[in-house]
């Protein structure tokens, strides 16, 4: 019955979330699609190459300190802890990110703004201003994700992306103008998004900081009923949280989250730095059949996470790999979906989608719906090893594929590099589920099973190497 309860309210969750991302990727892509529209191609390339590089950047730093909440958070509501101490490490680790990217990209000025941005000063500053702010809201949404606030993570997100798209909008209304205006919605975004966050941290704050949906057994947003101070047992293998145990866990999710971009955008910048900013646009625009299914999918994951965590330090093996096949399967269905679309009437969508200034190519478009339906697999795989305690090896894992994607590109075996982007992307997400479904067979073991009192294990996870607990 327990197990039935939990995978209830991963449905749940998944489900309110879902709308949510949904809504927030239909919007990300009108941002995108007026753009097209109203800027030239290389005007357009330009501002692609900016989102790309942003959220290279955020998401290889930000979003390690986002599953680092998201999991810790959840995992001591689960056990009746406190969250605070959990809180300030991710603040403490989050903040020193912050700085040292300040400090680099300051340092770093001449080569990105000539190379990367084409000498446009503006361009630098907005991305600069934009990684920054995208620190607070990713703290923000693992926070949120944790404590099990789904509801208020939507709004955060659906904001971001409401915000960034009224900027593009005002420039075909004729309120503003010019490439500058539309790039301003992807620092406004995050930027106007906290204002929804203060009042989650202050409901959440405001009472006992244990209290949850694990903690009290209410819903959404309901406060537990406060428990002692001393943890329980089944708390114990939490209790030892440091900054040192959470940087760990991060840096594993900073290589995968590192290898995820390159995958993503790495093509994007690769083409813009050896072919033209209209080329990178095009690869952009062909990646959006990759990327924005993945924005979509977020949802699943930030919800996967937990619910795949809970099941995993109760030992139920059963429920663990069935969550895994029915998400998988529904990953085959809508990659199947997608696929067949594109080969019917494809190179016609994605020019009533992006303009007529490029002619797409049928079988590009088909081989990225392939590929997105291998990477959305691998992506489910991975939070299974997360759950599992195997952020080392997943780790291993990603990097590897990225090297053997880069290398590819970098290797002028197919004279178009376009092409090379597109049949690599399709090989290094079908090496990656393979890689990550090895891993997934490996056997789950209970929690007091991995850890035993005196054990090598034990004593590991009090030094901070709780990324390992296999």
């Amino acid at each position: 019955m327990q197990a039935t309860d939990e995978a209830r309210s991963y449905g749940r969750r998944a489900s309110l979330l879902s709308i949510g991302v949904g809504l927030t990727g239909l919007i990300t892509y009108l941002y995108f699609a007026i753009a097209s529209h109203e800027l030239s191609r290389d005007q357009y390339g330009e501002v692609a190459v900016l989102w790309s590089a942003v959220f290279i950047v955020v998401s290889i730093l930000q979003r390690p300190v986002e599953q680092l909440l998201s999991r810790t958070v959840s995992e001591n509501l689960a056990h009746q802890q406190p969250i605070r101490h959990t809180v300030r490490v991710a603040a403490t680790i989050q903040l020193s990110v912050a700085v040292a990217f300040d400090v680099v990209a300051l340092a770093l000025r001449t080569p990105i703004q000539d190379h990367l941005l084409h000498g446009n000063s503006t361009l630098y500053w907005i991305g600069v201003a934009a990684v920054t702010a995208y620190g607070a809201s990713y703290f923000a949404r693992g926070f949120l994700a944790g404590s099990h606030r789904l509801t208020v993570y939507a709004l955060l997100i659906i904001s971001e992306s409401v915000a960034r798209t009224a900027f593009p909008t005002a420039v075909a209304l004729g309120i503003a103008s010019g490439q500058t205006a539309v790039a301003l919605g992807i620092v406004a975004a995050p930027t106007l998004s906290l204002i929804v966050v203060p009042f989650a941290f202050i409901r959440r704050f405001g009472g006992d900081p244990r209290a949850g949906p694990a903690a009290g057994g209410g819903s959404e947003g309901t406060p537990g009923v406060s428990r002692p101070e001393e943890p329980t047992a089944a708390a114990a293998p939490g209790a030892e949280f440091t900054l040192a145990r959470g940087g760990r866990f991060a840096a594993g999710i900073f290589l995968i989250m590192l290898s995820e971009q390159t995958f993503l955008n790495g093509g994007v910048l690769l083409t813009n730095a050896t072919a033209s900013a209209a080329a990178a646009g095009y690869v952009f625009n062909v990646l959006m059949i990759a990327r924005a299914p993945l924005q979509l999918f977020q949802a699943v994951q930030t919800s996967l996470l937990p619910h795949l965590t809970t099941l995993g330090s109760r030992g139920e093996e059963r429920d663990f790999r069935a969550s895994i096949r029915v998400t998988i399967l529904a990953i085959a269905c809508f990659a199947g979906l997608v696929a067949l679309a594109l080969l019917i009437a494809g190179p016609h969508l994605m020019q009533i989608a992006f303009g007529k200034k490029h002619d797409y190519n049928r079988a590009d478009l088909v081989l990225v719906s392939v590929g997105m339906g291998l990477y959305l697999s691998a992506a489910t795989l991975n939070q299974a090893a997360l759950a599992k305690g195997q952020v080392r090896r997943a780790s291993f894992c990603w990097i590897s594929c990225a090297i053997v994607f880069v290398a590819w590109i970098a290797l002028p075996i197919v004279s178009s590099v376009v092409t090379r982007v597109v049949i690599g992307y399709l090989g290094a997400a079908a090496l990656l589920c393979s890689l990550l479904y090895w891993l997934y067979r490996q056997p789950l073991r209970p929690l007091e099973v991995r850890i035993k009192p005196g054990s090598t294990e034990e004593m590991e996870l009090q030094l901070a190497s709780a990324d390992e607990a296999g």
